[in-house]
């Protein structure tokens, strides 16, 4: 794979689970780990970073693999993993170039880590190599988030610079903060994305970081997000309201589609 061709890495990377903060809480835990007991194991965790769900369900007992294309997350996740005594088998490498020894009754994509795959023609691969790596009956289940929710335009908008997360790093105490910034193509349902990250002492930025990606994230309609499953050769298709069991409506700005091999 293109080592380069990645979006988390240096600070991206370092300061993610700082800014992050605690997630012991997000809904999306229990639905896919409800998801996993269900439809089976073992599970594959794609896009699994610095092993926000994959650690958790590891130690559960669960019998998860886990997969990313940035070299630094996985690296934290190795370490996160050594100081909680658990070996996780994790594979570097991109969601459209899957290839991993072991087929799974379960794949989940969280965080709507699939729309970092912007190029329509990877997209499909991406979704044609999930399938072939889930057993017959195996399922697969992602989330998708509609990233712009104003009117449908030909235009090209760029967004305010808007502070999403501040934390004080433990080892130092200096203020870590992320800013970001958007610019959204509404024909092309493409993200551009800046995000700036300050380091703070006593008030004074000690050091900034800016990091572009142009483009960073494609969006997809429910309509556009099933017929990528339909074309890979999915069935049983069904389309749920964020991380719930409750059928999506048009009005939902984030759902999960969750679909099987025959």
């Amino acid at each position: 794979m293109d080592s380069e061709n990645y979006e988390y890495r240096e600070f991206l990377a370092s300061a993610w689970d700082l800014l992050r903060g605690d997630t012991s809480d997000w809904s999306d835990r229990p639905f896919y780990r409800n998801i996993i007991l269900h439809s089976g194991q073992p599970a594959l965790d794609i896009g699994c970073g610095t092993g926000r769900l994959l650690l958790d369900y590891l130690a559960d007992g669960i019998d998860i693999d886990g997969v990313d294309n940035s070299p630094e997350m996985l690296a934290i996740c190795r370490e996160k993993a050594q100081k909680r005594g658990l070996h996780p088998t994790l594979f570097h490498q991109s969601m459209e170039a899957l290839a991993v020894p072991r087929r799974y009754r379960t794949i989940i994509v969280p965080s709507s880590s699939f729309q970092l795959v912007t190029d329509p023609n990877a997209a499909t691969q991406a979704v044609s190599s999930f399938f072939h790596h889930l057993e017959p009956g195996g399922v697969l289940v992602m989330p998708f988030m509609i990233l712009w929710q104003g009117p449908v335009t030909d235009q090209i908008v760029t967004g305010e610079w808007e502070l999403i997360a501040e934390q004080v790093r433990p080892e130092d105490g200096v203020l870590i903060r992320r800013w970001t910034r958007s610019t959204y193509h509404l024909p092309q349902q493409l993200e551009d994305t800046e995000d700036r990250y300050e380091v703070v002492r006593e008030g004074k930025i000690i050091a900034s970081e800016l990091y572009t990606r142009s483009p960073a994230t494609r969006w997809y309609t429910q309509e556009q997000a099933i017929h990528l499953y339909d074309e890979a050769g999915f069935t049983n298709i069904r389309i749920v309201s964020e991380f719930s069991q409750v059928p999506a409506s048009q009005e939902d700005t984030i759902f999960s589609i969750l679909a099987a091999r025959p």
